[in-house]
């Protein structure tokens, strides 16, 4: 694709026969086949597929110019050799500076762009200033058929290990309440509404995209009213297009120096198509608004919300603590750690929870009804895909309303909370329980195992799995009372480690951070070097950019809780900070 793809694309999408029908009505699938072929084939005459051998990548900011400039260097270097003169010496140290040069600039302007392109997301600008500064640390794989067909059967495996079916007769410990109001109906949206979703979307591309969402962006003035039509219908009729329901996974290791023949140390990675995410986009713009007009959200669900985050979440459970060693107590904790939790979700239960708690009825419902049901995957490595296998339970992973369903999926559980007056706050599937203990309280250590109980029961009834190996069990304040909750909580123990990771915070039992310190400036320092080895490259705006995602960022991230910490602990915060200025 060059300058001239989006004008050809334009002027060919708006002579064809999709701009004289009408969108409006019309069934659903059959309109997106339709504009699938007529894209696909826009693309296969300006912009047709081609294959190409693959060879070893070269320096990703050599481009035409500074390859003309080696070739130069390398006359001026041979002819230097062959007459020995002092001109030709001369000749070819003046190009070589000039190749040097050039390449120096070429490399500042890659490395900016990456910097640009990837100021949001700290992590991945991270992964690829690694990768290119040490770009044989990457494990990969040999595509093949086979291979992917392993990773499919271990994906659904994985699942299927952990989802048990509920006992008939326990029954449902937590309190429904009815929805304030009732959602039945979609709003038709407009080209201005979806003009300003696409922009915002990240460009993520998946192999079922009849046009690249690159592409799409620029030419949405064309396209934009057949795709407005497209998705009225879907939400008008309740129907989403079977294309729609179907992600393409592509597994990634979880850490660079995990064995990567262990199918166990990759991770699945859905993709899905971009219009898909449109949709999904308008849905839940409407959903929240409903959410939030009726107060529908779980008060303390921190989690894909707005103005929430896991420092809102932490603040708020570590002021509860700090309140209960002011007054004497300690508080034990529970870090309820579940089992691939968003892909245990029962479809059946998740609609039911649609209806009799958020309120969704009518069209809308059945919207949400085609949207979970006959939904599949297929793995891909390479150019090499698996079979399609059907996804039977669990939200949509790499949507954009999974993890929205997914909160409204916990709902009830809350409930179960309040009943035994335990402190809870969620942040997704990371659910935190806390409870102070006294001296000869057993009471509260009762009420602290029937709860547990309640919430083991409900979970099994939702089919989700609590996985008791990883649960936490900490308790602040005097140690003396770990006897006392070990016969509380089960078969979970306490830890007796000095401290425990929530959220990504280091907690000890006397609130000192110096753990959490620790680990802040260790971090921080490990990327100031990284960063080090780049800064020749990079012009001082991008500099500050990376400094700002790198090391401020770690810094900053629930820094609220270090108030009242020891002055030597700042010391050392401060350290960090004016070496990043420097």
């Amino acid at each position: 694709m060059n300058a001239q793809t989006a004008l050809q694309f334009s002027a060919a999408f708006s002579a064809s026969e999709l701009c004289s029908l009408d969108v409006q009505d019309g069934d659903v699938d059959k309109l997106l086949g339709d504009f699938s072929s007529v894209c696909t084939g826009i693309l296969d005459v300006i912009a047709p597929y081609k294959v190409k051998r693959s060879k070893p990548a070269p320096e990703p900011w050599i481009n035409d110019h500074t390859r003309a400039l080696r070739r130069s260097c390398r006359r001026a270097e041979r002819k230097w050799k062959k007459d020995g003169l002092h001109v030709s010496l001369q000749i070819f140290r003046n190009s070589l500076t000039e190749y040097q040069a050039a390449v120096k600039n070429s490399k500042t302007q890659f490395m900016s762009n990456v910097v640009s392109e990837n100021i949001s997301k700290p992590k991945v600008l991270f992964n690829s200033l690694k990768s290119l500064l040490s770009p044989g640390n990457l494990s990969c794989l040999t595509p093949s058929v086979l291979l992917c067909e392993q990773f499919l059967t271990f994906f659904i495996d994985k699942v299927s290990a952990v989802r048990f079916l509920p006992s008939p007769c326990t029954p449902d410990p937590s309190v429904l309440t009815p929805p304030p109001a009732i959602f039945d109906q979609f709003e038709p949206v407009t080209v201005s509404q979806i003009s300003e979703i696409v922009q915002h979307l990240r460009p993520s591309s998946c192999p079922g995209d009849c046009i690249p969402p690159r592409l799409l962006k620029e030419v949405f003035d064309t396209i934009g009213p057949w795709i407005v039509g497209l998705l009225n219908s879907s939400l008008v009729s309740g129907c989403v297009p079977a294309a729609f329901k179907h992600a393409v996974v592509h597994p990634l290791l979880k850490k660079h120096n995990l064995d990567p023949n262990v199918l166990s140390n990759f991770r699945p990675i859905s993709k899905l198509s971009f219009l898909s995410k449109i949709l999904e986009k308008v849905v839940y713009l409407q959903l929240q608004e409903h959410l939030t007009n009726y107060d529908i959200f779980e008060k303390f669900q921190s989690g894909f919300k707005s103005c929430h985050s896991t420092e809102t979440a932490l603040l708020r459970v570590c002021n509860d603590l700090l309140l209960a060693a002011d007054s004497g107590a300690s508080t034990v904790l529970i870090l309820l750690d579940l089992s691939a939790a968003f892909d245990t979700v029962d479809h059946s239960v998740l609609l039911s929870r649609l209806e009799q708690s958020v309120g969704v009825k009518g069209t809308a419902l059945s919207w949400f009804s085609s949207y979970l049901c006959g939904r599949s995957f297929s793995v891909q490595l390479g150019q090499c895909s698996s079979s399609e296998a059907p996804l039977k339970y669990g939200v949509p992973q790499g949507s954009v309303l999974g993890p929205l369903l997914f909160s409204l999926y916990l709902l009830p559980l809350g409930s179960i909370f309040r009943k035994y007056n335990v402190s809870f706050h969620c942040y997704a599937d990371d659910i935190q329980i806390y409870l102070p203990l006294k001296s000869g309280g057993a009471d509260v250590l009762d009420r602290l195992q029937n709860c547990l109980a309640d919430i083991k029961s409900w979970m099994e009834l939702n089919f989700l799995c609590l996985n008791e190996n990883k649960t936490e069990v900490f308790v602040f304040g005097k140690t003396d009372l770990l006897t006392g909750c070990c016969s509380a909580v089960g078969p979970l123990d306490p830890s007796d480690a000095p401290f425990i990771r929530d959220l990504g915070v280091n907690l000890d039992r006397h609130f000192k951070f110096d753990r959490q310190v620790s680990v802040v400036v260790q971090s921080s320092f490990y990327h100031l070097r990284l960063i080090s080895k780049v800064k020749p490259y990079l012009p001082p705006h991008a500099l500050q950019q990376v400094i700002h995602a790198l090391i401020f960022s770690r810094l900053d991230y629930c820094n609220s809780l270090y108030s009242g910490i020891d002055q030597s602990l700042l010391r050392r915060l401060q350290l960090v900070q004016n070496s990043a200025a420097r």
